[in-house]
């Protein structure tokens, strides 16, 4: 019999339809049993009919019962009988291991710097921006702009390529600023540099393929290729940049930096340039080509791009994360036609589109100019700040017993140091007095070279000066 609670909060109907679920269940009611009619029902327990009805209904589409005109509605004869839990442990399915994620994640946690219980209070962030509450006032604005002006056919469905308004932004900007000239069906949106690497390994390198990278290097590059199944092979840097002679000569791809090297923070040379589009045209490999940060240039203006001389080989990668925020998670891959039109192929089928507002909002942001100014204060704070880091090393005297390289483009430096020294005691050490510094050995794929990269985009000057001299106050000591 089924019971009526009136102190219960649940409705009526939900008390009667678990209490019926659990007979079925627990077997009380078993398979093929005549349920009483719902009229009868009702008033035994002194409820509507409408009530009983409901819960019959209830039962029949979950397939608890079935009915039949003549004979009434019945426990369905397949109702299933759970196990008791000691029969059966209550686990769930056994986890993969996946080796390769595991691997990668745990070198990015190092490369990004673990910041859990840090005491640090000086950070060298290569990472970071500099961002304040301007920015996030006119991103707020941009943000409440762009959800007014959205009608309904924006929440639909959108364009794998990405927000064409944005699309043709990012065309106007590229052709004005860095000199390259492409259509907006050459301009695929994607959520950052790993996003893009992702689908290039997908959408236009066979299984096995094979990889150079620069090394050191993005570690997010190798990363995104190894856990596809790339054979990623290590090429080394020099004061030139990339030694194009080592490069596999049967790469399908080459990732490089030219405009500041990710970790060394070297220009690619002229010579080193042409012979590495030359050799891409002979082998017919691609270049990715990631520009994550020349626009802060402090020597003239910013270098030609690999992509501007060679086109059909190159893909080129643009992100907002080192100009705006890396929280919007914007960038842009620029490419030929075919190849742009085969990356948003996968994109379309894996990602299907990246999230509207965030397009709508960096839209408005460079509409209204916002963009364009935060570009001009930003470059005159990294300027003083890269002054006073190149300073700050010379005075106290780290410049006479380490090399500095990196002093012209970029949000970071490279401080190098012998082969021999303990980096990871340094590191430690530095962390120790309140300093932040990120070892050189966590952007080495097989290289063996020591030092630390050091960002001075998100500190000021005084801090910049007084981390350097804690850090000077530990090297010249060794």
């Amino acid at each position: 019999m089924l019971i009526v609670n009136r102190d219960d909060e649940r409705p009526i109907w939900q008390q009667l339809l678990d209490q019926a679920i659990d007979n079925i269940t627990t077997g009380k009611w078993p398979p093929g049993e005549l349920l009483l009619p719902s009229r009868e029902l009702a008033q035994l327990i002194g409820v509507s009919r409408s009530t009983i009805q409901s819960v019959y209904e209830e039962l029949f589409s979950r397939g608890y019962t079935v009915t039949s005109r003549r004979g009434g509605t019945r426990v369905s004869e397949w109702t299933y009988k759970p196990h008791s839990a000691d029969e059966i442990p209550a686990q769930g399915p056994v986890l993969p291991e996946l080796p390769l994620l595991k691997t990668a994640i745990g070198h990015s946690h190092s490369w990004f710097g673990n910041k859990e219980h840090s005491k640090d209070e000086i950070d060298f962030s290569p990472h970071e921006p500099y961002l304040d509450e301007i920015f996030q006032n006119n991103w707020r604005q941009s943000f409440l702009q762009a959800t007014n002006d959205a009608d309904l056919d924006s929440w639909a469905y959108g364009d794998a390529y990405g927000f064409l308004p944005l699309r043709e932004q990012i065309q106007r900007y590229l052709s004005l600023e860095r000199g390259v000239h492409v259509s907006v069906d050459q301009i695929l949106l994607t959520s950052g540099a790993q996003h893009s690497l992702d689908l290039i390994a997908q959408a236009l390198l066979p299984e096995g393929a094979t990889v150079s990278v620069e090394d050191p290097g993005f570690p997010s590059a190798w990363m995104a290729m190894k856990y596809r199944r790339k054979n990623v092979v290590s090429v080394p840097v020099d004061e030139h940049g990339l030694c194009v002679d080592c490069i596999h000569p049967e790469s399908a791809l080459v990732y490089v930096t030219p405009s500041h090297q990710c970790a060394v923070g070297v220009i690619m040379s002229e010579p080193r340039r042409q012979q590495l589009l030359h050799l891409a045209t002979e082998q017919r490999f691609w270049i990715v080509e990631d520009d994550y940060d020349s626009e802060f240039r402090y020597r003239g203006d910013p270098l030609p791009t690999l992509f501007s001389q060679r086109p059909q080989n190159t893909l080129y990668m643009l992100s907002y994360s080192k100009m705006i925020a890396p929280g919007i998670r914007m960038s842009a891959l620029v490419g030929p036609k075919e190849a742009i039109r085969q990356l948003a192929r996968v994109h379309e089928l894996t990602y299907r589109h990246l999230p509207i507002m965030e397009q709508l909002t960096l839209t408005h942001f460079i509409e209204n100019g916002h963009f364009m100014r935060h570009m001009r204060k930003v470059r005159n704070i990294y300027r003083r700040r890269h002054a006073a880091l190149t300073k700050a090393v010379v005075s106290t005297g780290l410049s006479e017993r380490f090399r500095l390289s990196g002093a012209e483009t970029g949000l970071h430096m490279l401080l190098e140091a012998e082969p021999s020294l303990d980096e990871a005691a340094v590191t430690s050490a530095a962390l120790e007095r309140g300093v932040r510094i990120y070892p050189l050995s966590q952007y080495g794929l097989e290289s063996k070279r020591k030092g630390w990269v050091l960002g001075f985009a998100k500190i000021d000057e005084v801090a910049i000066k007084e981390g350097i001299e804690r850090l000077a106050e530990i090297l010249l000591k060794k």
